[in-house]
Formats: C-alpha cells, sequence, structure tokens
C-alpha cells in the first residue's frame, strides 16, 4: 500500500510533463485566434449595428372609397371594395378592418388611414343602401356628409431585397406586445448580458417535463444578431459565433436599440418569395390591422409565431396555430400580464387572421404600367424602389373587378365563333376629374405582358366622328344639329392620285338629313361632307390638342382612318363627357413622404372650359344620347339601361377587325376596344362586340344618369323640310337644341294657306 502510495505523485507528475504543454499551445492558439477574431467581430457589429437601416418597400394604393348621400353605390360594389382592403366579415365592426352587413345596411370600423388631405380616424360608419344609392350615412350615430374607407394596396415596390417591412418606434409599440415578447422570448432580457445561463437550464426543464420544445434558450440578442450576421445553418460554430456577437452588442449598444432593432427585423412570414419582417408589417399581414389595433389574442398569436412561422401559419394550419396561440395566452396569465377572464375570452376568439396577405406586388399590371408611365416624370427609374413612400392611385377596386368580370364574361361568348382568340382593351374614367378607374390591357387582366389598353394602336374607325361634329357645332353661326346637309355619294382624289369614295354601312345613301341625324346614324357620305368643310386640318390640331394625337391630315382621317390605342380615346372622349374641360387622365393622386406629407400631388383642377367649347360638347352629347336611344348603341336602351340617358358611339374599323365603342354617363366614361393580335377581321362590329362589354359592365357599376345642362342652350322646333322654326304640331316637326341666340332665322307656319306661304307671307328673323 506504501508503495502504491508513493507512486501516485510521481505518475500525475508524469501526466502533467506530457500534458501541459499541448495545452498551453492550445490555450494560446485560442487566445491567439479568439482575441483577433473577437477584435474583427466588434468592429464589424459596432459599424453594421450603429449603422442599422432597412429598405422600406413602397406601397401603391387604390383610392379610398368615398361615400356620401345620395351617391350611387350597391352592396355588392361596396362589398368588393371591403374585401379588397382586407375588411373581416362576419363580426359585429367592433374592431378596425372590420365590417357587419344585413341586406342593404353595413356596419363598417375603419382602420384610420393618411391620405392628401392628411389623417382620416378609425370610425365606426353606419351605410344604408337603398335603389343604388347611399340614403344615410352615420358616424357614431351622427349624420356627416361624407367618410372615405381606408383603401387597398394594389402593388409593392421592393428595393433590392424582398422583405416587407414597416419601421416603428418602441414608443409606438403595444407595451402588452413588447413585455410578452419578453415573457416567452426572453424572460431576463434586462439583466442578462447577451446570453442567459439561467435561462438556458430553466428552457432544459420545462423542454423536459413536458416532453417537446416549448421553451428556446436563445435570448432575444442572439435571435437578433442570427437574423441580421449569420445563417440558421445548425453548427457548433456558428452557435460560438452566435454568442460572440450577442456579448459584443450587449456590451456596446443599450437594451432599448437592441429591442427597437428586434422588433423591426424578426422574421412573421413569407408570401411568396417576399419575406415579412417586423412586427408592424406582421400586423397588417395576418391581421390587416396597425399595432394599436390588436387584442390580447391576436399579441398571442403574433408573438407565437416568433417561434415558427411556417409550421404555425394559421391559413394552412390554424389548428396548429390555435394550440401555439394558447401557450402564448397561458404564459401572459402566468406572468400576470392578464387577468383570468381577459385569458379565457381572448382564449375563445378566432384566430382573426385576413384571408390573405396584403404584398401585392403587382394585382393590376396593367394599371401599374399606366402608373409607372406618369411617375416616371418626375422620379428617376428605381428612385421610389423601396424608399418608404406611399404612391396613392386613382383606381377603384370595385369598378376594376366589374371591368374584369365583364371583359371574361363577354370575350369568352364571342370567342366561340373567333378564330384567332379574341383580346380586349379597356380604360375607365371618372368625366368629373380625368381620373383613371380601371384598366383592362388583356383579356388575361393578371396578364403582365402586352398592355392592349395603352400600347395597341388599332384603326379606331367611327369613333373619330362626333370630333367632326364638334368642330362644326364650335361655329353655331354655319352648322347646328338641325342644319341639313347631303348624304349623297362623294368621290376625292387622295395623294397618288388613288380615288376614295366612302359609303354607308347599311350601303345606301340617305339624301337630305340632319347633322343630328347623320351622326346618330353613322353616315360616312354625310360626315365627309360635313368634315370638308370644316378643314380636316382643323380635325389634326383638335386631337393634338386633346389627347398629343398626331395625325396626317389625309381625307380618311374623318372616318377614323388613324391608328390609336383606347387611353387616346379616353383622353380625347374625356373632353366631351366633361363638358367641354380638358382633363388630363390621371392614374396617381399622388406621392406621401415616410412621414407621411404630401412629396408630390397630380390632383390639380382641370382648366376651365371656354363658353363655346363647353356649348358644343353639349350639343354633341345631346346627339350621341340620341344614338343610345334610336342609333346604332340603341342596344344599350334594350338592354335595360335605358334610365341612365348615355351617350355613345360605336366604331367598327374595315374588314371588321377592329370593334370599338366609347360610352359615358353621369359619371363614368368607358372606351373599349375588341379584336385578335393578329389584325385578322373578327365579324364583330362595335354593337355586336365592345359595346357588349360596356353594357354587362354598366349593369353592375354604380352610376349617374346623364343630365346635360342647360345654360347657353335653347331649344326650338323645326320644319320637316326646311332649316326654318315651326309650331311643334306641324307634320314631321322635330324639336332640337341650338347654341342661344342662334336659331333658325326662318320660320314656317304649316297652319297658313300654301298661297300666302307660297307669297312668303311667313315671319323672317
Amino acid at each position: 500500500m506504501a508503495r502504491s502510495s508513493t507512486s501516485n505523485p510521481s505518475r500525475w507528475r508524469t501526466a502533467l510533463r506530457w500534458l501541459l504543454p499541448p495545452s498551453l499551445a492550445a490555450f494560446g492558439l485560442a487566445i491567439g485566434f479568439l482575441g483577433p477574431y473577437a477584435w474583427v467581430a466588434d468592429h464589424e457589429v459596432r459599424t453594421a449595428f450603429g449603422r442599422l437601416s432597412w429598405q422600406i418597400p413602397t406601397r401603391v394604393l387604390a383610392q379610398p372609397l368615398e361615400l356620401a348621400p345620395e351617391r350611387p353605390m350597391s352592396a355588392e360594389a361596396l362589398e368588393v371594395e371591403l374585401n379588397a382592403a382586407r375588411f373581416m366579415s362576419g363580426t359585429r365592426a367592433n374592431r378596425p378592418g372590420s365590417y357587419a352587413r344585413e341586406g342593404d345596411r353595413f356596419v363598417i370600423a375603419t382602420r384610420g388611414f393618411t391620405d392628401l388631405e392628411g389623417v382620416w380616424p378609425a370610425q365606426r360608419i353606419e351605410v344604408r343602401l337603398d335603389g343604388g344609392r347611399v340614403r344615410s350615412l352615420l358616424v357614431d350615430g351622427k349624420a356627416v356628409a361624407r367618410v372615405r374607407l381606408d383603401p387597398a394596396r394594389i402593388a409593392t415596390l421592393y428595393g433590392a431585397e424582398q422583405e416587407e417591412r414597416r419601421l416603428v418606434r418602441l414608443e409606438d409599440v403595444p407595451p402588452l406586445l413588447v413585455t410578452t415578447l419578453q415573457a416567452v422570448e426572453d424572460r431576463d432580457f434586462k439583466h442578462h448580458i447577451g446570453i442567459d445561463f439561467s435561462g438556458i437550464l430553466r428552457a432544459a426543464w420545462v423542454n423536459l417535463r413536458h416532453g417537446e420544445v416549448r421553451q428556446g434558450a436563445s435570448t432575444l440578442t442572439q435571435q437578433l444578431v442570427r437574423n441580421l450576421y449569420l445563417s440558421r445553418e445548425q453548427t457548433f460554430t456558428r452557435k460560438l459565433r452566435e454568442m460572440l456577437y450577442a456579448l459584443i452588442v450587449e456590451a456596446r449598444f443599450d437594451k432599448r436599440s437592441i429591442l427597437e432593432a428586434y422588433l423591426n427585423q424578426v422574421y412573421l412570414g413569407q408570401q411568396g418569395d417576399q419575406a415579412v419582417h417586423g412586427i408592424a408589417a406582421g400586423a397588417d399581414f395576418w391581421f390587416g390591422r396597425d399595432l394599436d389595433q390588436l387584442s390580447e389574442s391576436d399579441i398571442a398569436l403574433l408573438i407565437g409565431m416568433i417561434q415558427g412561422p411556417s409550421a404555425f401559419d394559421p391559413r394552412r394550419h390554424p389548428d396548429r396555430a390555435k394550440t401555439r396561440r394558447d401557450r402564448v395566452l397561458e404564459q401572459m396569465r402566468e406572468t400576470g400580464l392578464i387577468d383570468q377572464n381577459t385569458f379565457t375570452q381572448a382564449r375563445a376568439a378566432p384566430l382573426g387572421v385576413t384571408r390573405q396577405g396584403n404584398l401585392s406586388r403587382n394585382r393590376y399590371p396593367a394599371f401599374m404600367a399606366l402608373v409607372r408611365d406618369q411617375l416616371q416624370r418626375d422620379y428617376a427609374p428605381g428612385a421610389l424602389r423601396g424608399a418608404g413612400l406611399v404612391i396613392l392611385t386613382t383606381l377603384s377596386p370595385s369598378a376594376q373587378n366589374l371591368a374584369e368580370s365583364a371583359v371574361e364574361r363577354q370575350l369568352d361568348a364571342l370567342s366561340q365563333k373567333a378564330r384567332p382568340p379574341l383580346q380586349a382593351g379597356l380604360v375607365l374614367s371618372d368625366t368629373h376629374n380625368g381620373e383613371i378607374l380601371a384598366i383592362i390591357g388583356a383579356r388575361d387582366a393578371g396578364d403582365a405582358g402586352f398592355n392592349r389598353a395603352l400600347d395597341a394602336k388599332r384603326p379606331v374607325g367611327s369613333l373619330l366622328k362626333p370630333f367632326v361634329y364638334l368642330l362644326a357645332l364650335a361655329q353655331p353661326g354655319r352648322f347646328a344639329l338641325a342644319t341639313r346637309v347631303d348624304d349623297a355619294p362623294i368621290s376625292l382624289t387622295l395623294p397618288g392620285n388613288r380615288q376614295w369614295s366612302p359609303n354607308n354601312a347599311d350601303g345606301r345613301s340617305h339624301g337630305r338629313v340632319s347633322l343630328q341625324d347623320a351622326l346618330v346614324n353613322s353616315y360616312n357620305q354625310a360626315t365627309v361632307r360635313i368634315g370638308l368643310e370644316v378643314g380636316v386640318e382643323r380635325l389634326v390640331k383638335l386631337l393634338n390638342v386633346l389627347a398629343a394625337i398626331d395625325a396626317v391630315p389625309n381625307p380618311s382621317l374623318l372616318l377614323g382612318a388613324v391608328d390609336l390605342s383606347p387611353l387616346q380615346m379616353t383622353q380625347a372622349y374625356q373632353f366631351i363627357a366633361s363638358g367641354g374641360q380638358i382633363q388630363p387622365l390621371r392614374a396617381v393622386r399622388g406621392v406621401l413622404g415616410a412621414d407621411g406629407r404630401p412629396m408630390q400631388r397630380y390632383d390639380a383642377a382641370p382648366r376651365p372650359a371656354q363658353a363655346g367649347d363647353t356649348v358644343a360638347a353639349r350639343l354633341v352629347t345631346l346627339a350621341l344620347q340620341e344614338t343610345v336611344r334610336s342609333g346604332t348603341a340603341r342596344a344599350i336602351s334594350a338592354s335595360g339601361l335605358a334610365w341612365l340617358d348615355a351617350a355613345g358611339k360605336t366604331g367598327t374599323s374595315n374588314d371588321s377587325r377592329d370593334s370599338w365603342f366609347a360610352g359615358y354617363t353621369g359619371e363614368h366614361l368607358a372606351v373599349i376596344w375588341v379584336g385578335n393580335d393578329a389584325n385578322e377581321a373578327t365579324g364583330l362590329f362595335g354593337s355586336t362586340g365592345a359595346m357588349k362589354i360596356w353594357i354587362d359592365m354598366f349593369k353592375q357599376l354604380p352610376s349617374a344618369p346623364l343630365k346635360v345642362d342647360p345654360q347657353g342652350l335653347e331649344w326650338a322646333w323645326v320644319d320637316a323640310e326646311a332649316f326654318a322654326t315651326t309650331p311643334n304640331d306641324c307634320p314631321g316637326a322635330r324639336q332640337f337644341p341650338f347654341v342661344a341666340g342662334f336659331l333658325p332665322p326662318e320660320t314656317r307656319d304649316c297652319h297658313m294657306s300654301g298661297l300666302r306661304q307660297w307669297f312668303g307671307a311667313g315671319d323672317q328673323r
């Protein structure tokens, strides 16, 4: 035993001699390596974290729906607007972003938003509809003149990273959300140095006791540096780096800065290749609400998802998400953040997420193409992407939805007889201000390819005729709607010694007709005669002023021998539909900066119309209303839309390659083209193709009847055969509108004897 006891120290000394050198060498190597590495990591963290910034995507919004008593609105259109803006139905509308419907009565809880006029607060609105109009509008039980609903997001302009994010300051975050985050993810956040050793032991015990992972051991600081600087690979080396970075961050920055950075960086979901980062973006993506509008149940679900946004996706895995939310609610109760009654109510609440996220990169590609075109005048390419701005557009989701549905239904019906397949282009505008409400660029509205509304230029045919008559009627001393003109064969010599002899669509000539009848029935021969008297050069100048159309002044232009796009024709017709105002069409209302203040406005008032232009436009509109009642567009009245008293004009190109229709009511103008990309004959006329889409759309679109302002006009009965006034009970007498002060100079009285009339006993004026 003694020998054994004396030999042990000898063995330990021998072992120590062998182990000490390599141990000291390993220790030295570790110090030599970790020292420089820690110095480099410290420099990287201080530089990167100190300048921490994110690219905030620029959001593109539709126009907010404005409601006012007596304004046209249907229950269906209102519900489309609410769904587009992700309002939740089936509730008592007691939470922002929700609504309840009982027949034609809606109760809507808005979220509040910032517009060009400033901040619109969250409100609880009661809307009653009847007969296609708003009959009453109440806010908190009191009648109001108008309200606006927060708009839908229609596109997102991301920067280099496809990351959805909305920055918040710590003081803007609800305290319950902050305390719940710490209770669930890092209870010792205020006290640890970046690594929580007691938390590691506590998490291990909880997970062991429950037989599953219920708590993580990483601190908020570790999670933050992992998301900012490191990959997600599960390796020992990565974990050591994470711990080192966390220690450095805690040593260099205060807890407030760390927590605020975490709240803006935390990953909370994915839509395609678009990642959702930050609690503000997460609240919007999952609930369609701002942070201050979240309930205890919402907060629990949002915080619970941090552990695994994909695993606990409430849209794909609602049961799994509810289980996770309820566990967070239990932790909130255990730590005293909520009482038992609140816990019981929150656990019984539905998940409350919207049906889909609101991260649309481009929901309406045809419309967004025009938005980009108009913004590039003031912003360099790429200047808006990732800039954290808000682009306010004019798009109406309900009108766009109705236009898409009408195009799809009618082209499906028409295409059964058409080869190649039919395509369409459509532009819908507001006749009061030139705002574009909807654009269709292709049969498939989601197609981001060739935009036929903006870029397809095709012969417009008779759609150009109203502008010939507009020029004539602007000269009231020479022309009136009652003026007689010959609808007879005419032959002209064109450049190159070519002969041009236009015929009417029905192959007949109609003799002496009034200007109104010539336009209503779209007589080619009469139109050419009027146009030649007015001057083709004047028509070219007019089109250039109205829509920047540069055409060649050939006589064939009088019958629409010029290639134009639906957008160009809408801009031209906007002048007539607005009553003679030059209103530049616009798809953008303004741009808000990151601080919510307007950076750019595009809602300037249009130029006042000149008196002569106004009256001439009114006369053309009255003739185009007659076109809808009894002329080439009479199918509109026959379809049940006579109450709109709309004005419209059909157009067909040679060989029926292109079908056009332009029509407007008291609120809306729509120009529609139907044809095929091969430029082949379709067999369609304006009335059998494009006009069918117009009818389909306006059967559902809330609009107002067209009422022509009588100012500057006077009506008179005109003789059946001559340009002379006559009593209204004379055979064939017709009533026509005239520019005030320009009635026919002659009067004929059918009650006078033929002999007296022969000798000129009638009045002369």
